[in-house]
């Protein structure tokens, strides 16, 4: 029997839930990059096809979420072994680190209305 076993487990599958959100980041980010494909196509398919929409934008968003999910998957590789360190330890331990996990929450939040705005001023200018 492995000392600790369940304490291991629920470490383990907390790194994989860390490197699952990093995959779905990365793939939000190689989406958002190739988004102009989808405004092309749009811009292509309406009566306006002369208006300039800037892609730009969603290009380094996308390359951002792209690092950022690799950064999340090196966060996660290092709490995941510090933490298994600590469940081997036999002394007791604080909780500490969530640093990485608020400035994430508030990346997300701030790509979110950065997001709804950009979305919302596509659409005008697609519309017009």
């Amino acid at each position: 029997m492995i000392p600790h076993f369940t304490d291991h487990a629920a470490n383990e599958r907390t790194y994989l839930a860390w490197v699952r959100t990093a995959i779905a980041v990365m793939a939000f980010g190689f989406l958002l990059e190739r988004f102009d494909l989808f405004l092309a196509f749009a811009l292509a398919t309406g009566p306006h096809t002369a208006v300039h929409v800037n892609t730009r934008a969603t290009e380094l968003l996308g390359l951002g979420l792209i690092l950022v999910g690799a950064w999340m998957t090196w966060l996660a590789t290092l709490r995941y072994h510090r933490n298994k360190r600590q469940i081997a330890d036999e002394d007791n331990h604080s909780y500490s680190g969530t640093g990485p996990q608020r400035a994430l929450s508030w990346l997300v939040v701030v790509i979110g209305i950065f997001l709804v705005g950009y979305v919302a001023r596509q659409l005008v200018v697609i519309s017009l």
